[in-house]
């Protein structure tokens, strides 16, 4: 049996009977998120989907009703007043727990609940006669729980990190005795789900701690509270504060319904409530106040005391009908905690079990267990893709595929370096030295001398289907396997063994089905030295090598391209390359990842007339003028935005732009244009020397230079893979040269060789290499028609190892002094110098 008889609806009912919500269930998913038509969401651990019922409710709710300002006392405030505290009574219900024991604090999110805790919590600092009290946390917490050890290590407090293994060996039979000598203070920190793996930590550990069993507690004298992290848990599980009464519960809820985004929440169990502190006071928070001294009296109610100034009471009032469409669609959070570890558990099986063509394993799976129970394990499945030789694939390079496939999945460190360390076997020294190398949380820095400094994470909401694992399965498959994907036996009979006691209760179902033998295929790959010589032959065909073959400038940025026989070079690059772009209606700069239609907007520039002419099919033909003093106009606007990080200053040129543009691509659009006062230095890498290249709306550098040899490689490449094809008809190579979208084609001598180039000279210019190309989706969009496809990228991954690069990037700089006008004309002479020249 083969992996795409195994991925099948009829094999996951067999293996898992919890699915969905009732009969129905892929009607309402269909009904409520169709938005989602054709998309992959697979990161529901950052921020899950609001079903549309929400919205409609919502904003039913608000235009019928006037809500006022809480602090006032006029109906519409007390309207407000009132709703907001039902909703109060809400959340403490959904966690099983009342307002006798439990207060609500509204923040701004989870991290805004931590950072309320640390600056309000009563620390002793170490002295040389007290030992003072000690912040403890689980080096497998959040960055913003690590984050609190800034506070209270200016404070002079003892900072403990602990291990899940410490945690869990230290532990004492017998509670700790009344400590009537220490009256010391501790706060203990840890995740109900971690973030990064989905484990479960057991909440038992609450009165543990509290009780003084558990390390470190049961080691240190004094009175102990627990902080539960409980955002990454409650987005798909119940959380019963009857059975661990933690002290400090901070959450977030648009990971629980996806909207309102900014909005969090401190549950306090009100026995721990005394001993907070506060200092500032902002509106609502006082009881009474003097300006004139220092006299305050804090309110009364713990949650008026740390609410500063009028809490985002529309939001707040969101959240009730956010409680009803969740619950009108699952039914329960144990429907949805069944639900969605069923989709991670089959996912997790398949994954773990599928390998190469030579039968290497195709994914590493960062886990403490293998899945078997919901009480245990989230709907989180973090991993890394390993190629038929058992090294890694960085995180990047899988996230662009997949966003090929239209999947959306998270990559790196996840905001939580411990597990992160702990998993990837990354020791302080090297994230260290990650971090020299120019590594950063969050970019897309993947590997550090063949090291990962992340990974991938798939994660499970509660209108995930089967649908999405199929997708995401047969996307890994497709893309990172040596067909024929096969299943591991020996890896499912492990699996079956583990669960075979959960098996016997009926709670899980038999995987008998899996325990065949697959069929093992190794394919046959082409060598690189014949795809090669090939590609070589190819390329010189029809072209005289080292020479320039095309010149192409992109007027409008992401549009189409405008070829050129001889054109003039400016002082940012190409003249009027990249002089303008288009923004949607909250001015942000739309390309061709958000909009692929962008590459039928053909744009001209004729120097004669100084027009910029827009042309598009079944459009009028309008136009702009090239250089003018719109900048001038008391009607003109300048506009500030951002191209690839950068803030830049333009102008916008005009309403009838604009209405052409908005026709075209059906939303609000306008065109802007760089301001000609406005100045955008290229950017530096870490040990670079400083350079003075200044920029256009360009993303990284002046130019873009690619090599029609590397072309013919790659192509070359597609039609020996079985994926090479987009339907019937492998792409031509200048359908391949357009989607790489460069200044300057040339006709190389070798494939890639211009990768080791430091500077070369075309006609009597000179241009110095400023690096390689990084590749995304965006070469899988057809310049001609806006249809995506997964070639070239699909091909391109397969060869390139590492982060994934196509062309370099050149600068010129004309010599001091000179004043002659540089033209580059195509047909002009090559001449490379490669970097040990």
């Amino acid at each position: 049996m083969d992996f795409h008889k195994l991925c099948t609806f009829e094999t996951f009912q067999q293996l898992w009977s919890h699915y969905g919500y009732g009969e129905n269930f892929h009607d309402v998913v269909e009904r409520e998120f169709t938005r989602t038509k054709g998309i992959t969401y697979l990161d529901h651990a950052a921020a899950t989907l609001y079903p549309e019922s929400l919205l409609k409710e919502y904003f039913r709710d608000i235009s019928t009703n006037v809500y006022g300002n809480p602090h006032s006392h006029s109906p519409s405030s007390r309207l407000t007043h009132d709703t907001v505290e039902r909703v109060r009574y809400r959340v403490l219900q959904h966690f099983n727990t009342t307002p006798e024991e439990y207060s609500v604090i509204f923040t701004s999110g989870c991290t805004a609940a931590l950072k309320l805790v640390a600056e309000s919590f009563p620390w002793s600092p170490q002295t040389e006669s007290e030992v003072g009290s000690h912040f403890c946390f689980l080096t497998d917490n959040h960055t913003s729980v690590v984050g609190m050890r800034g506070l209270t290590s200016a404070l002079g407090v003892v900072a403990l990190p602990v291990s899940p293994q410490e945690l869990e060996s230290k532990a004492k039979d017998e509670a700790q005795g009344e400590d009537v000598i220490s009256q010391t203070v501790h706060l203990f920190c840890y995740p109900a789900q971690s973030n990064f793996s989905g484990r479960k930590y057991p909440l038992s550990h609450v009165k543990g701690i509290q009780a003084r069993r558990l390390y470190p507690a049961c080691d240190h004298q004094g009175c102990w509270f627990v902080l539960l992290d409980a955002a990454s848990l409650v987005s798909c599980s119940s959380l019963n504060l009857q059975d661990c009464p933690a002290d400090f519960i901070p959450i977030s809820f648009y990971k629980m319904f996806g909207f309102p985004t900014g909005l969090g929440a401190l549950l306090v169990r009100n026995n721990a409530a005394g001993i907070l502190k506060k200092t500032y006071f902002g509106g609502g928070t006082a009881a009474a106040y003097l300006s004139g001294e220092d006299y305050y009296v804090q309110a009364t109610n713990i949650s008026d005391r740390f609410e500063d100034g009028t809490v985002s009471f529309l939001d707040i009032i969101a959240l009730n009908h956010g409680f009803e469409s969740l619950y009108k669609i699952t039914g329960s959070m144990h429907n949805i905690q069944q639900h969605t570890f069923g989709l991670t558990r089959y996912t997790y099986m398949l994954l773990s079990s599928l390998c190469h063509g030579n039968g290497k394993p195709l994914a590493q799976i960062y886990s403490e267990g293998q899945y078997e129970n919901p009480i245990t394990q989230g709907a989180i499945l973090n991993f890394n893709l390993l190629d038929s030789k058992g090294q890694i694939i960085g995180y990047s390079q899988v996230d662009r595929m997949a966003s090929l496939y239209n999947i959306h999945v998270r990559t790196g460190c996840f905001c939580n370096t411990g597990a992160c360390q702990a998993f990837l076997g990354i020791t302080s020294q090297q994230m260290k030295r990650n971090l020299q190398a120019g590594h950063v949380c969050g970019d897309s820095i993947d590997l550090v001398d063949g090291q990962p400094t992340g990974s991938v994470r798939l994660s499970f909401g509660y209108m995930s289907t089967f649908e999405d694992c199929r997708k995401f399965l047969n996307f890994v498959v497709e893309c990172f396997v040596e067909k024929p994907a096969t299943v591991d036996q020996v890896r499912l009979q492990k699996l079956k063994a583990a669960k075979a006691a959960s098996e016997r209760s009926n709670e899980y179902l038999s995987i008998q089905m899996f325990n065949k033998e697959a069929d093992k295929v190794i394919e046959r790959k082409p060598s690189e030295t014949s795809l090669k010589e090939f590609g070589r032959r190819e390329s010189n065909s029809c072209e005289e090598a080292n020479t320039l073959t095309n010149i192409y400038i992109y007027p409008i940025k992401s549009c189409a391209a405008y070829e050129v026989h001889d054109w003039p070079l400016g002082p940012l690059g190409l003249l009027y390359d990249r002089g303008w772009m288009v923004v949607n209606g909250n001015g942000v700069c739309l390309s061709q990842k958000r909009e692929t239609r962008l590459c039928l907007i053909r744009p001209q520039v004729h120097l004669p007339s100084n027009k910029l002419f827009l042309q598009a099919s079944g459009m009028d033909t309008i136009s702009v003028p090239l250089e003018n003093d719109i900048q001038l106009h008391s009607n003109s606007r300048v506009c500030h935005s951002k191209v690839c990080g950068d803030r830049v200053e333009t102008v916008d040129c005009g309403d009838e732009a604009a209405s052409w543009l908005s026709d075209l691509l059906g939303q609000p659009c306008r065109l802007i244009k760089q301001s000609p006062h406005f100045t955008r230095e290229m950017k530096r890498k870490p040990g670079e020397a400083a350079t003075s290249s200044s920029l256009s709306l360009v993303n990284e550098a002046q130019y873009l230079m690619i090599n029609r040899a590397s072309v013919k490689f790659i192509q070359n490449i597609m039609s020996m893979r079985q994926g090479g094809c987009e339907g019937d008809q492998l792409l031509d190579t200048q359908n391949i040269i357009r989607r790489f979208r460069a200044n300057l084609v040339i006709a190389g001598v070798e494939p890639f060789e211009e990768d080791n180039w430091s500077h070369l000279i075309i006609g009597n210019t000179r241009f110095m290499v400023a690096g390689q190309c990084g590749r995304c989706q965006m070469v899988g969009i057809d310049q001609d028609t806006g249809m995506k496809t997964k070639e070239p990228l699909m091909s391109l991954s397969a060869h390139r190892t590492g982060k994934v690069t196509f062309g370099v990037y050149l600068t010129h700089q004309a010599p001091e002094g000179s004043t002659a006008a540089n033209v580059l004309s195509v047909g002009s002479v090559i001449q490379p110098k490669p970097q040990s020249y």
